[in-house]
């Protein structure tokens, strides 16, 4: 899939557009419509069907709830983030119970929006391109961390979840320029990340001789 299509439902025209400037921040995301009402966007979800919604829980019309379940309801096939300023107990249970992939409190920062996307996009990705399910993929669906320690100064958990995720769903080792090419970031930065998990015997690292120069490392997980 080269893009996930977007959809907001959001009333309020100033987080609608900080919504939509976060969307655009991300890559791999393309907005493909919005709404400000339930009815508007359960006719244009209906039709467009997309991968993924940003659902507000208080709309002008009724509640997200309530289009969560008639979204539901029509077995539409677009997972759901709920978006919203709710945040009593019951509600965020409801949510998740309904299958709400992540909840978002109100005002959130882009780097809560950024872990939200790219945990479903990751999480997506492996069980499009994965034909038989193990207990890892489910567990990154459900966004259940790998067992590491503390990550040292420098080192992130999103790139790291984002270079492991790849490392899972591709078990043919690789060197770290094809990686960096295919997770969009430099080989330097994808080396610490593979250097520090060869380190903690995460990954496997197999020396291979061209006829001149150096050996080429390649990488794979344990």
């Amino acid at each position: 899939m080269s893009k996930y299509t977007v959809f907001i439902v959001e009333d309020d025209p100033m987080v609608l557009e900080v919504n939509k400037g976060f969307l655009n921040k991300m890559k791999g995301f393309q907005l493909i419509g919005e709404a400000a009402n339930g009815r508007e966007a359960y006719e244009k979800i209906i039709i467009q069907q997309p991968n993924l919604i940003l659902l507000d829980m208080f709309l002008p019309d009724m509640t997200g709830m309530e289009l969560f379940l008639k979204i539901r309801a029509q077995r539409i096939p677009s997972d759901i983030i709920m978006i919203t300023a709710a945040r009593d107990a019951p509600t965020v249970q409801e949510s998740l119970r309904l299958g709400a992939i992540d909840y978002l409190i109100k005002p959130f920062r882009f780097d809560r929006f950024e872990k939200a996307l790219l945990q479903y996009k990751n999480a997506t990705k492996n069980l499009l391109t994965t034909t038989t399910i193990n207990q890892e993929h489910i567990d990154q669906w459900l966004g259940l961390q790998h067992d590491m320690q503390e990550l040292p100064k420098g080192l992130n958990n999103i790139t790291m979840e984002q270079i492991l995720s790849y490392l899972t769903s591709h078990r043919a080792p690789i060197t770290s320029e094809q990686l960096a090419q295919n997770v969009g970031m430099a080989r330097v930065t994808v080396r610490k990340y593979l250097d520090f998990l060869a380190t903690k015997g995460s990954v496997h690292i197999e020396l291979k001789y061209g006829t001149v120069g150096r050996p080429t490392k390649y990488y794979s997980l344990k």
